[in-house]
């Protein structure tokens, strides 16, 4: 049997680049010193998210433009050494648009990256959208990586576990409900949401589910931390709770895999043809 140890963070970012790298530093060590191998880091963790999703690109300029080969990437790969590490940044694409996008990272370099497809509110003022979903592979196995209101479409996690991902991982800047918020976030509509597509994203395609968060306040936002890793049958093995926090799970995942689908295997039993809507038929 071989087990993986995994982690999910939840935890407070901001505009400052370098105190950002200072926290991430920090969390990759505290899980290096557990042995954790996989670590998910939130979204937009690098230089922060928006101040607000009404009027954000009117508030300030925006976390800073990071390019996919540029050197606070390879930064990170350097912190990240012999563990896979996922953190959310603003991509720059060189053409003049930004992207909210997720890496994925070795001390080898850049394993994967992802942009952010479904834009919530007034987010597609502060970025262009992504366009696809795929998944790729890891020293830690077939990984797909999705952000934040990504995880509302069942589709995007289908598409990541149809192209082979073992492993969804999602960061997020998920924050609590906007209008009538609870004071106690834990009886958070919104929580209840971000927790309920966790597990049913991982149940209803049988793979393991790592979600981080961003923790505390950013701007006018409140976020609901709740970082958690679930396993293929929808259960929560570890979870942070409202708090910052690193959650750890260790799962033997080719095993998980092969007992959640050995009856009824979600992904086997579908039947494409069906799907149909407005005589078009789905993939």
């Amino acid at each position: 049997m071989s087990t993986l140890r995994m982690a999910a963070v939840a935890a407070e970012f901001s505009r400052d680049l370098e105190e950002d790298f200072r926290v991430a530093e920090q969390l990759i060590k505290e899980a290096r010193e557990q042995g954790v191998r996989l670590l998910a880091l939130p979204e937009a963790c690098l230089g922060g998210y928006l101040l607000s999703l009404d009027d954000a690109a009117e508030l300030d300029e925006g976390p800073p433009a990071l390019a996919l080969d540029g050197p606070e990437i390879r930064r990170l790969a350097a912190l990240a050494g012999e563990m896979t590490v996922v953190a959310g940044y603003c991509e720059a694409d060189g053409d003049g648009n930004r992207y909210n996008s997720v890496v994925c990272v070795c001390g080898d370099g850049v394993l994967g990256n992802h942009r952010k497809v479904h834009q919530p509110l007034s987010e597609d003022a502060s970025y262009a959208s992504g366009d696809r979903f795929h998944a790729f592979d890891t020293p830690v196995g077939r990984i797909g990586m999705m952000i934040c209101y990504d995880k509302a479409f069942p589709e995007s996690a289908r598409a990541l576990a149809l192209d082979g991902a073992e492993i969804g991982v999602c960061v997020s800047a998920w924050p609590g409900a906007r209008t009538n918020a609870a004071a106690n976030l834990e009886e958070d509509r919104w929580k209840r949401r971000f927790d309920l597509f966790d597990r049913a994203r991982a149940l209803e395609n049988q793979i393991v589910w790592l979600s981080a968060n961003q923790a505390g306040t950013f701007g006018s936002l409140r976020f609901v931390g709740s970082a958690k890793v679930v396993d293929p049958g929808g259960d929560v093995l570890a979870d942070t709770g409202v708090t910052a926090g690193i959650a750890v799970a260790e799962l033997d995942v080719a095993q998980a895999l092969g007992t959640a689908r050995r009856s009824m295997g979600h992904l086997r039993d579908r039947r494409p043809e069906t799907y149909t809507y407005a005589g078009a038929v789905t993939a």
